[in-house]
């Protein structure tokens, strides 16, 4: 790599990206940062509305560069769809940022006491959290591998993942007026994606094909002040992180800038890990 020019490392013009869990919180803004770096995006996630409201925010400015599917990450064939589709529209497939995460529908059952946790509950968060996880990567990797494509796959995972939770942090805490924990089948599905991310890393190494998880600190989605106030003291730098935070690990990840580096777990944590 001779007489490179260091800022244009980060330029992913002409490759695209697929990013599950799109209309979330953290998957909007990867969408935004992949798009404004260049890269064309298919942006996947169950939820029709967000997609919708995603499309609206993002199209008028990168119409040519953004297409929305509907996708259940635990359904095979619908994975199969999302690969197709990325396929006929823009060819091949440089970037997986395997976001998708599910808490259910049904939040007083997912924070529930562990002496009390349904079997339901939890292979129903493990089949997005951890099946999903795989299968999309499964399906994108075997396109990768069949083109040729040198390309990056970037895994959420969460500090919870990595280290326990502080359970001190959740008292008298509430997201949307309920109640919160963390709960372990969380944890359990989040360590899945660490031990999924380093496997990957030294299988499909000598393909070319680089594969790394993002640890994310937590970050402020309509919890109450309790918990706000909670977190922000355990961490360093004494905040929550704002959701833009996170977007330029991932275009770091996904960008030649990174080219070296495989097998990684990249935590952006304010600190807190640190202790």
């Amino acid at each position: 790599m001779t007489d490179v020019k260091y800022p244009t490392q980060f330029d992913l013009s002409g490759k695209t990206a697929i990013v599950t869990g799109a209309a979330g919180i953290l998957g909007t803004e990867f969408c935004k940062g992949l798009l404004q770096s260049g890269a064309n995006v298919v942006a996947s996630d169950i939820n029709a509305d967000g997609l919708e409201l995603l499309s609206e925010t993002l199209a008028p400015e990168h119409k040519d560069n953004l297409i929305c599917v509907k996708t259940n990450v635990s359904d095979p064939g619908s994975v199969a769809d999302l690969v197709a589709r990325a396929e006929v529209d823009f060819g091949d497939i440089s970037i997986l940022v395997n976001n998708a995460a599910s808490k259910t529908k049904d939040l007083e059952a997912f924070f529930a006491p562990f002496e009390e946790y349904s079997l339901e509950t939890w292979r129903e968060i493990t089949s997005v959290n951890l099946d999903g996880v795989f299968l999309v990567a499964q399906a994108v990797g075997k396109h990768m591998v069949s083109r040729g494509i040198k390309g990056s796959i970037i895994q959420t995972s969460s500090l919870y993942g990595f280290a326990a939770p502080d359970h001190r942090i959740y008292q008298g805490a509430e997201y949307l007026g309920v109640a919160i924990n963390s709960p372990a089948v969380y944890s359990a599905s989040k360590a899945g994606v660490l031990g999924l991310t380093k496997w990957l890393a030294t299988y499909w190494g000598s393909a070319g094909i680089r594969v790394n998880s993002l640890i994310p600190g937590g970050v402020q989605s309509g919890q109450n002040d309790t918990f706000v106030e909670n977190y922000s003291r355990r961490a360093p730098m004494g905040r929550m992180a704002e959701k833009e935070e996170l977007v330029g690990t991932v275009i770091y990840l996904a960008s030649e800038a990174s080219s070296y580096v495989t097998g990684q777990a990249l935590i952006v944590d304010g600190g807190l890990t640190a202790w």
